[in-house]
């Protein structure tokens, strides 16, 4: 019986142990502080660019039209070829212009040769009249005809010139190198000199000009930044431009800034930039489309920010989570200026120093303890996380604080 009881106090005993330790409920452990990569903000020098629409035009560009009237009997010149200045383009019937110059020429021969007569006459009168064998009406009669035959020498010498010029018209030239483009007329065709015919376009596209159109809204908003010292100009002479083409790819070769207008269009508020691209390759026409990056200004002191990093709240004003001192996380609310590149220039709202998160958006919230690691960004990396927009009273306790 003593046995049996005591094997019985330690069944309870080891019952009352077990239903003691179900009763306790064991702490989960605490969570990992979250890891997120940040970028520390240190004033940079960064070129201040702009993108602006634009069209391509030819350096030089002439219209080759008619200057004397004529059927045209030939052309010899090849459509979309290179040509060069001076070369034959066009021959105008050139008969009627041949003996209009002939003329002229008989006609001056005519001209010279009653000179020549008048001259001889005047000449036989001096010792006349001398000697009082003429009356002095008759002497001054004589260098009167002198005078009008010298006159008339010169009238027909202005006309075989004219002639001269009329004829070499009827071979229509080149008036530059460059290539020609399309023929408006064709053998047979019937020009006039009174309406100016066209007969073709010359244009030189080595170099080429690139007009672009800058709002004067953006001039005003540069000259304010430089005036307040946040810009400083590029310089005249080392303002270049980048072309990116239409189907979206860079334009191998830099051009050079020519010159700014300095009237605004009043139709479409806008200011006329041209610049001159070297184009050997003759890969730019005369007006293709073109957006153009020009470089205006530098910043010295700018605080850039990666595209990642920066989100907009429901206002539409930007916003960034950044790691306050104490690793927590804070909102903060910011003005930009421009891109550059994948990053954004921030004017106000951040400061040298501040770490903004631009990985692991997604893992963190307002006020949450968190791990900074510098980031670790390349040029493809994709702008897939998006930050969480935190409430309306958080954020108006961040921006209090």
């Amino acid at each position: 019986m003593h046995v049996n009881r005591s094997f019985s106090n330690l069944i309870g005993l080891a019952v009352l142990l077990a239903l003691t330790a179900c009763g306790k409920k064991q702490a989960p452990p605490a969570p990992p502080i979250p890891e997120v990569g940040v970028v520390t903000l240190e004033p940079r020098t960064v070129p201040v660019t702009i993108e602006v629409p634009g069209r391509t035009s030819a350096w030089q560009m002439a219209e080759v039209r008619a200057r004397v009237n004529g059927i045209v009997l030939k052309r010899e010149f090849k459509e979309g070829s290179e040509v060069k200045a001076g070369q034959r383009l066009y021959k105008i019937d050139p008969a009627p212009y041949q003996a209009e110059f002939d003329r002229a020429n008989a006609g001056l021969a005519k001209a010279q040769a009653n000179l020549n007569a008048v001259a001889a006459k005047a000449e036989r009168y001096k010792p006349l009249i001398a000697a009082h064998a003429i009356s002095q009406q008759e002497y001054d009669n004589a260098r009167a005809e002198h005078g009008q035959a010298a006159a008339e020498v010169a009238v027909t010498k202005a006309a075989l010139e004219a002639a001269r010029i009329n004829l070499g018209y009827t071979e229509v030239t080149s008036p530059i190198s460059g290539w020609a483009g399309k023929s408006q007329v064709t053998p047979g065709a019937y020009v006039q000199a009174s309406q100016a015919t066209l007969l073709s376009t010359i244009q030189q596209i080595d170099p080429m000009y690139v007009d672009l159109t800058q709002s004067s809204a953006d001039v005003l908003r540069l000259r304010r930044e430089m005036a307040e010292g946040q810009l400083q100009m590029a310089g005249r002479n080392e303002v270049k431009v980048d072309l990116v083409l239409e189907d979206g790819s860079s334009y191998p070769f830099q051009g050079k800034l020519q010159f700014s207008d300095i009237a605004v269009d009043p139709n479409t508020g806008t200011i006329t930039l041209r610049a001159l691209f070297p184009n050997p390759q003759k890969a730019l026409l005369p007006g293709m489309f073109v957006r153009a990056r020009v470089q205006e200004g530098v910043n010295n002191r700018a605080l850039v920010v990666p595209q990642i990093g920066i989100t907009h709240d429901a206002k539409g004003q930007p916003t960034a989570l950044i790691v306050a001192q104490d690793n927590k996380v804070a909102l903060r609310t910011l003005t930009t200026m421009r891109t550059a590149d994948d990053n954004w220039i921030v004017s106000s709202g951040l400061q040298a120093g501040d770490r903004v998160i631009v990985q692991g958006l997604q893992k963190v919230r307002l006020g949450m303890t968190v791990k900074p690691v510098a980031a670790e960004l390349s040029p493809t990396s994709p702008a897939a996380e998006v930050a969480p927009q935190p409430a309306a009273s958080d954020a108006a306790d961040t921006n209090a604080e």
